[in-house]
């Protein structure tokens, strides 16, 4: 397939799990496309093919300012933007400090902000365009302990929808995907840190969440990337302002199970 071909896609976070999964499949199927993010400080990816890589923080909205810009010249604009950039810390709202609410809301909803705000004139001058925010089910439904990491989320799906509205007159479709548990290097970070440590433990926890779903394991990088390549596409070309889960039914099914 090379239905991107022509396009010009810039994708922050692209440098590990999803956004990185992402960045991979639009490349493979035609665009040119710039990953951008931070060095992942757990766990370490394969090298991207064919994808210009960037370095990148997010909460610097003039680093941002500039990489949208460098992107959008060099490439003679830009028609996607993959917001994938993200952190997780545990806490419940008692727990939680100042500072790492701040640090997880910075990231994950002011970064996609400013990758937002510096991405629209671009993607408005071509009349037409495509946001996709990576939000997670923690949009919708909270586990324990998560308060900055589910608000943050909570918070990108109402972006979506805020953008989506704001800018259909000028052809440019914003959505969000939401994942559940999928085996990126934060996952499995957060699995060696709530097991013994151990490669072993962190496999089995990894796949104890994994049976918490209903399809019993967790999702690939490479299947939310599907999920994104679809919404950024002309095949989604009437689809804006959704939060599409990507959860192997996780959200459909009720806790409540009957006796056999």
């Amino acid at each position: 397939m090379a239905e991107f071909d022509g396009k010009i896609a810039l994708v922050t976070g692209g440098l590990s799990g999803i956004g990185r999964a992402t960045a991979q499949l639009l490349a493979v199927r035609g665009a040119t496309v710039v990953a951008a993010g931070m060095r992942p400080a757990h766990g370490t990816d394969a090298e991207l093919s064919g994808v210009e890589q960037v370095e990148v923080d997010v909460t610097d909205e003039a680093a941002v300012a500039r990489v949208v810009a460098d992107v959008a010249t060099r490439h003679g604009g830009l028609d996607v933007l993959v917001a994938a950039a993200g952190i997780q810390r545990y806490g419940t709202a008692a727990e939680t400090s100042t500072d790492e609410w701040n640090d997880v809301l910075a990231v994950n909803l002011t970064g996609t902000f400013h990758a937002v705000k510096y991405a629209l004139p671009h993607l408005r001058s071509r009349g037409a365009g495509s946001i996709v925010i990576v939000s997670s089910v923690q949009a919708f439904v909270t586990q324990t302990a998560v308060a900055a990491y589910t608000t943050s989320k909570g918070a990108l799906t109402a972006l979506a929808r805020s953008i989506a509205i704001d800018e259909a007159k000028n052809g440019v479709r914003a959505n969000a995907v939401c994942p559940a548990s999928v085996d990126t290097p934060m996952l499995r970070a957060s699995a060696r840190a709530f097991s013994d440590g151990s490669d072993e433990g962190t496999r089995m926890l990894v796949e104890s969440w994994g049976r918490m779903h209903p399809m019993g394991r967790v999702g690939r990088p490479e299947e939310v990337a599907e999920a994104i390549a679809f919404l950024a596409s002309d095949r989604a070309g009437f689809i804006t302002g959704v939060s599409l889960p990507v959860d192997g039914g996780l959200l459909a099914n009720a806790a409540v199970v009957l006796p056999e």
